[in-house]
């Protein structure tokens, strides 16, 4: 592996590894402690935290990590004849679809409703049901995918 190369991987590793720990406390703990609060506090915390979530500093992990994915990827198709080719390639596919896939597809949609509701309504404590139960089985995918994610950038690098 070039030196180049090895840097990428590891900051991809490194951001793979930031970015399935904050998803993991969300999995593990801070959704449960949310839905232990009446619906309307649970809600208005929610709201809250998927404000302050789009920030500079999330983003460099989140959206970096995805960039180097990217081109780990590209390296592994380009020089697939590598030992670490398919080690590179799985763990962009896992980051990749894994955590912006599934952010795209399932996590943001939910987060998008959910601002829309009153915290105090009945729709909103209807709709609460729901998001603690789907979004944290979503965001759960979105742990394990770059841990994986993390893995595989690491045997590769050995």
């Amino acid at each position: 592996m070039s030196g180049i190369i090895f840097v990428v991987t590891l900051a991809a590793a490194l951001g793979s590894g930031i970015v399935a720990g904050i998803f993991y406390g969300f999995s593990s703990f801070i959704m449960k402690a949310l839905g232990k609060l009446p619906p309307h506090e649970g809600i208005s915390a929610m709201q809250s935290i998927n404000i302050a979530v789009i920030n500079p500093v999330f983003f460099l992990a989140f959206f970096g990590t995805a960039a180097l994915s990217l081109v780990l990827g590209g390296y592994a198709v380009m020089y697939w004849g590598t030992a670490e080719a398919a080690l590179l390639l799985a763990g962009a596919v896992f980051y990749l679809a894994g955590c912006i896939l599934v952010t795209i597809v399932f996590n943001v949609p939910l987060n998008n409703r959910l601002a829309k509701v009153e915290p105090a309504s009945a729709e909103g404590a209807a709709m609460w049901k729901h998001y603690l139960v789907a979004w944290t089985m979503w965001n759960t995918v979105r742990t394990v995918a770059p841990s994986v994610s993390l893995v595989l950038y690491v045997l590769a690098m050995v």
